[in-house]
């Protein structure tokens, strides 16, 4: 039912379109122009996280590195990448993803697991990079967009057949477990969570049955409540952000100063670089820069950041409601979820509400890995944007063996017969 809906959706956009039946895509991708709403909102997003991680690092890299501008340096160079990435990203057919869906499958698979062999390189107690030169890949990052590109080749494929337990669930649960089991073993709380969600999410919109979903997420909150009662580190964690007031000095002093640093700003802040908490919050340039932006923009600044990711995953969804195909529709959907999961858990434990995770702010968090990754994503959003005023092409069936010519496999993707309106009225007609 709800592939369905959606179908109907992106038809009835279509039909408003008016685009000729007989338009084929340019051979390059670039069949119109992209999402300029989108387009700058991810740059608007870059461009603001280079001026907060000056502003959040400055003093620490006075401190550490005697050079106040050693993570804006870092950053800036991160950013110039990122906007490179984004460009090519957005240039690129995003049908070519579809051959690629395996070879990035395992390839990112195999990282996480070097991750866990003992290859990964340590930092704040876990593993979760690999060391290539001077440069730190994080696959766990990667794993995201991995597992949204299999998720959407895979529920396009079987369309119908998602509502089934053997052929449409337990394969896509498999899969995500086993990527949610290398994270933990890093250990990475965060990134798991957000693997599940977004393997949920997209599964709910494919159409697979609620039950099922329930079924699954009352199993996944039992072993996540079960990983955290048992590793005694997540405990303790937990136990001090429940009673925070008690242990502000040790455990739970991260995220004290972080809700210290919103309660500073007020409505307007203080002003960019005039806040106070960089003095006393750690690394307030990576997993906790939003406090940073509430204590010197204040509740404006913060509601106005919700907002531009608010905008940013809205349109995305306009994307995936007009993509001519659901692997197109999927993708969109499952890139623009993890958006807004990721900057929504984030802002979430900045403000204490969640106990701290290690999540970065998507295009604002310092970190190279992190954010040439999100780039990476936007870009394909806006390649699917580029697509919108295509018409619904139809599948093609695989004959001999032989793979069909577009990538475009789902039987729900075959154009519907219009309505005999003439002949109705005829048979009214006495």
């Amino acid at each position: 039912m709800m592939i369905s809906s959606l179908r109907n959706v992106r038809r009835k956009v279509e039909l408003q379109l008016a685009a000729p039946l007989d338009a084929k895509p340019s051979p390059t991708g670039a069949s119109g122009p992209v999402d300029a709403v989108l387009a700058a909102t991810v740059v608007a997003l870059i461009g603001f996280g280079v001026v907060m991680v000056y502003s959040a690092s400055a003093v620490q890299a006075t401190v550490q590195y005697h050079d106040p501008q050693f993570f804006l340096k870092r950053q800036v160079a991160y950013a110039l990448a990122a906007l490179g990435v984004l460009w090519s990203a957005s240039r690129i057919d995003y049908h070519r993803l579809y051959r690629l869906t395996y070879p990035v499958l395992f390839g990112v698979g195999i990282l996480l697991v070097l991750c866990v062999i003992g290859f990964g390189h340590s930092g704040g107690g876990a593993a979760r990079w690999l060391s290539v030169g001077p440069v730190h890949v994080q696959p766990a990052e990667m794993a995201k967009v991995a597992l949204v590109i299999w998720l959407a080749y895979s529920l396009a494929k079987k369309a119908e057949r998602v509502k089934t337990f053997t052929v449409g669930f337990l394969p896509h649960l498999l899969v995500a477990s086993v990527f949610m089991l290398l994270c933990l073993k890093q250990p990475d709380f965060g990134s798991a969570v957000v693997l599940l969600l977004l393997t949920f999410t997209m599964l709910f919109l494919a159409g697979a049955k609620v039950g099922y979903i329930l079924g699954a997420s009352i199993l996944g909150a039992g072993f996540g409540a079960a990983a955290i009662r048992f590793r005694e580190y997540r405990y303790e964690r937990y136990l001090a952000w429940l009673h925070m007031d008690q242990h502000r000095q040790d455990l739970a002093y991260q995220p004290f100063q972080s809700v210290m640093s919103f309660g500073s700003g007020g409505p307007v802040g203080l002003g960019l670089g005039r806040g106070l908490q960089t003095l006393y919050l750690p690394e307030a340039h990576t997993d906790f820069v939003a406090a940073i932006v509430g204590e010197e923009l204040g509740f404006l600044g913060v509601t106005t950041l919700c907002g531009v990711y608010l905008l940013l995953v809205a349109r995305g969804v306009r994307a995936a409601l007009r993509a001519p195909d659901d692997f197109g529709s999927f993708l969109a959907f499952g890139l623009s979820t993890m958006f807004g999961v990721q900057a929504l858990v984030n802002m979430a434990v900045a403000l204490a509400i969640l106990p701290t995770k290690g999540l970065t702010l998507p295009f604002v968090s310092f970190g190279g890995s992190s954010l040439l990754v999100n780039a990476a994503a936007a870009g394909i959003l806006l390649s699917i944007s580029r697509h919108t005023n295509e018409p619904v092409r139809p599948a093609r069936r695989e004959a001999s063996g032989a793979r069909a010519s577009t990538p475009v496999l789902s039987e729900l993707e075959q154009p519907e017969p219009e309505p005999d309106f003439a002949g109705d009225a005829a048979e009214a007609t006495p």
